[in-house]
């Protein structure tokens, strides 16, 4: 009887031990890091390439949750707000069709006035300039297999202070190329993919509300290649986005 009191015990301290040495930091460590990915900074993986030429399939991206307010941690109500989206910002945000997470640019503003016609923007009335690339083509990341079998435009987009390169793919173009002008309603946002003929963007799920922007994109927190067994690209590692491009 005694020896089976004691196993009692000493089992029942194991299992203290464990609840107090190993599960306890466990459950600490989440109450702290889901809080801080929710209201925070969080990171989100890239599996597509409509921010081409951008941001890259495998970059894994930083984003900034307290980039225009902060929030309730694991709601989307704001305690305070801060600042405003502006033009040419890269942000996550949830899809109004199905809630997807995506990652688009922001390109018109509540108020604005946006068209487009064979894929060149006009805001507001006026055509935004765009620069093709030519000598500087080696800026371009590197493509992807089957990729050269379509012809590809690259060229610069002039959005306010924020000059960006877009992949514009003449073969897949057509009815998305162009659409009227139309106003951006109150409190919401127009956006697209910076690799315009691969986006699904405003231009099918149409205006986001501010209140579904999770964050801001700022940074590629590092970046692996997925057609080449992964294989860390650390040229891209702690990359601010508005450097990728810098001219």
């Amino acid at each position: 009887m005694n020896d089976d009191s004691s196993k009692s015990d000493h089992e029942s301290e194991a299992s203290h031990s464990f609840l107090r040495d190993t599960l306890a930091p466990i459950l600490v460590v989440i109450a702290i890091i889901v809080p801080l990915r929710s209201a925070v900074a969080d990171w989100n993986d890239v599996p597509s390439g409509s921010m081409r030429p951008t941001i890259l399939e495998g970059d894994r991206i930083w984003v900034n949750k307290l980039a225009y307010g902060l929030r309730v941690p694991l709601t989307m109500s704001w305690i305070t707000r801060w600042d405003e989206p502006v033009r040419g910002d890269i942000v996550t945000f949830a899809s109004p069709d199905d809630g997807i997470r995506l990652v688009k640019r922001i390109i018109g503003l509540p108020g604005d006035r946006i068209s487009m016609r064979a894929n060149r923007l006009s805001l507001n009335g006026r055509e935004l300039d765009y620069i093709e690339f030519d000598e500087t083509l080696e800026k371009l990341p590197e493509p992807r297999p089957g990729d050269a079998q379509t012809p590809v435009i690259v060229r610069t987009e002039q959005l306010d202070t924020h000059p960006h390169a877009v992949t514009v793919i003449p073969a897949l173009s057509g009815y998305s190329d162009s659409f009227p002008e139309f106003t951006v309603p109150e409190g919401h946002y127009f956006f697209l993919g910076d690799n315009r003929d691969q986006s699904r963007d405003s231009r099918f799920i149409g205006t986001v509300a501010l209140d579904e922007i999770y964050g801001r994109v700022t940074h590629v927190a590092l970046s692996v290649d997925p057609d080449h067994y992964y294989r860390p690209r650390f040229s891209r590692w702690m990359k601010p986005l508005d450097s990728v491009f810098a001219q």
